[in-house]
């Protein structure tokens, strides 16, 4: 059992995307089709008219945009192992300068809502399990596995909360 991290926007970071979220909605056509399609655009631009528009699976509600990378996993402490990182295949960070400029650029909670102060959480993460946490065993490298970067342990899957 452990706890895991999460990145969230700062308060002016969600107060911007508010801003976009209710000028979307104002701006929104209450047209048959878009009714039809629970409001949700298709995020291809300059689709020509007589052209079918793509699979609605690939539509984004402006609700979706507004929490798109809200709650960004950073990764999990567990008693006895040394933290282990979520780099999210890259998509937000590749390497370890990255990743503290993403999480200083934001708030740290953990998965119970609790706010953790930036550089507690830095610290805390990178020291965790130190010097002779385990990585891990035989077992668990079968299931987690996981690889060094810059020094820090990281997950081989992006789903290990």
């Amino acid at each position: 059992m452990g706890t895991n991290f999460y990145r969230i926007p700062t308060e002016e970071e969600m107060n911007v995307r508010k801003e976009l979220l209710i000028k979307r909605i104002n701006e929104m056509p209450l047209s048959p089709d878009n009714i039809e399609r629970n409001f949700q655009s298709i995020v291809l631009d300059n689709i020509p008219k007589n052209i079918p528009p793509p699979d609605y699976f690939d539509a984004v509600s402006p609700w979706d945009e507004f929490l798109n990378d809200v709650k960004v996993h950073l990764g999990k402490r567990s008693g006895g192992w040394k933290f282990t990182w979520n780099f999210h295949n890259d998509k937000y960070y590749s390497n370890k300068e990255e990743l503290l400029k993403f999480i200083r650029n934001g708030r740290i909670v953990d998965e119970y809502g609790d706010e953790m102060e930036i550089e507690e959480f830095i610290e805390m993460a990178l020291n965790w399990g130190q010097p002779d946490g385990n990585i891990f065993n035989e077992e668990y490298a079968q299931t987690h596995p996981s690889k060094i970067i810059d020094g820090l342990v990281v997950s081989a899957h992006t789903d290990f909360c």
